[in-house]
């Protein structure tokens, strides 16, 4: 529950510990010089300027990241940091800097500058001395009042994505329509108290995310459907499932309300029975009957409730089906606009006629290469079978005496087989009435005849 104590201890933190640097406890120098004062004007000594702030400014922010707060104001963060008894004097020279390039924002500005109509029923929470700063403003004023509450505009979009995801996965996210109060409760570990709560809901419904709407003095809060779609007005549907929703919350209420009931009477009748009551018994058990069938009657509307919601949660579901193969078949009609079956056949037809044609070309360069030379490549086979049967056969024995002459030059020698020889020699030595010799005698030298 929300409380003014809560949210002074939610603005004020805890001792940032352990997010400090180093120097903070290991160099005095450094540190004094860290907490006095800046100067009144960068143009002064622009190096201890950018120093300070380059220290102050991540700081600020990472100490209200840490705290999980996007609310800061100048006294809650001078007791953050005290050191030694001492705060540091430039903190709102820091803010006013952090104001300037928009990471930091007036509460009262934020609020401006979302156009809301639910504003006007929880403007009350924010009207804490609203007035005064806005007349600093105007007057000129560039100061930061010590009470101010600026808003870290980066860290409140990281807690309006936060609360997001933390409704999406809720059981509240079945339908798009939750009240006001369901969502504070689911949301009260992620935002510390009920400012920093609207803050977030203004900053939804600024990103086109949520609309608030009050209906029957109760405030409901309509979600978009989805992470990247816009949220859409609050319709007559919208109100019906809500309406829906509450019928099935009272009649769950009851059922076990009666329910408890039903078992306290069914207690009383095994008491009486027990001190031999019996009339007190049967009573309490008519009793129990009777409110077990006004049980059964409710669980009978109750069903019918649910399932009057769980067919709304299908046919927006079927909507989004079929919204899906809408855009599909657009988009496909889209793509296939300039496209037939008679400029797709007449395609094909090009394509196969620039093929043959390549083809053609392709034998006509081949033919050119051969320089009009046709070859018969069954009569190349046997030319080179008729070569490797050559190769194969024995070469001519040579004469053992490489004096003896030849006479080869008018007529070629042919080739003689050993028997022929044989033979030659016998008719030669018969002739001459010699014999053979032996072939341990030397070869006689024979002249080719023509």
């Amino acid at each position: 529950m929300w409380s003014p104590e809560r949210e002074a201890e939610a603005l004020a933190g805890a001792d940032p510990a352990g997010l400090l640097p180093p120097e903070w406890e290991e160099d005095e120098e450094r540190m004094s010089f860290l907490f006095s004062a800046f100067k009144r004007s960068r143009e002064v000594n622009s190096t201890d300027w950018d120093s300070k702030m380059g220290f102050w400014a991540p700081l600020v922010l990472s100490h209200s990241r840490r705290q999980g707060v996007v609310r800061l104001r100048l006294r809650d963060l001078q007791e953050a940091f005290q050191r030694k008894g001492s705060v540091p004097l430039g903190l709102a020279t820091v803010l006013q800097d952090l104001l300037r390039r928009g990471e930091l924002q007036r509460e009262s500005d934020f609020m401006a500058s979302v156009d809301s109509s639910w504003i006007s029923w929880g403007v009350g929470v924010f009207l804490l001395k609203p007035l005064k700063w806005t007349l600093s403003n105007v007057l000129g004023e560039n100061k930061v009042p010590a009470e101010e509450v600026l808003v870290a505009v980066e860290l409140l979009k990281e807690k309006a994505e936060e609360v997001y995801r933390l409704y999406q996965s809720s059981p509240l996210s079945s339908h798009p329509v939750v009240a006001l109060s369901e969502l504070s409760a689911l949301c009260a570990n992620s935002c510390p108290d009920e400012r920093t709560f609207y803050l977030v809901l203004l900053q939804l419904q600024k990103e086109k995310r949520v609309t608030v709407l009050e209906q029957s003095g109760e405030k409901i809060v309509k979600f978009a459907r989805g992470p990247h779609a816009k949220v859409s007005p609050v319709n007559d549907v919208d109100v019906g499932v809500y309406q829906l929703m509450q019928s099935e919350q009272l009649l769950s209420r009851k059922v076990e309300s009666l329910s408890q009931e039903a078992e306290r009477c069914k207690e009383e009748a095994r008491r009486a029975c027990r001190e031999g009551k019996k009339q007190l018994a049967l009573r309490s058990l008519k009793a129990k009957q009777r409110t077990e069938k006004r049980i059964e009657a409710l669980h009978a509307k109750l069903d019918t409730v649910q399932g009057i919601l769980d067919r709304i949660c299908a046919s927006q579901t079927d909507q989004m089906v079929f919204n899906a193969y809408q855009a599909g078949v657009g988009a496909l009609k889209l793509s296939m606009k300039d496209v037939t079956v008679e400029k797709a056949e007449s395609l094909v037809d090009q394509i196969q006629e620039l093929c043959d044609t390549q083809d053609e070309v392709s034998q006509t360069l081949a033919g050119g290469v051969t320089n009009g030379l046709d070859f018969d490549s069954e009569e190349l086979e046997k030319e080179l079978d008729i070569l490797l049967q050559d190769t194969t056969k024995e070469p001519l024995d040579l004469p053992d005496n490489p004096h003896e002459t030849f006479y080869t030059n008018s007529v070629p020698n042919p080739r003689i087989s050993d028997a022929e020889l044989e033979a030659e020699l016998e008719k030669l030595s018969l002739s001459e009435g010699g014999s053979i010799p032996s072939s341990k005698s030397p070869k006689r030298q024979l002249e080719p005849t023509l």
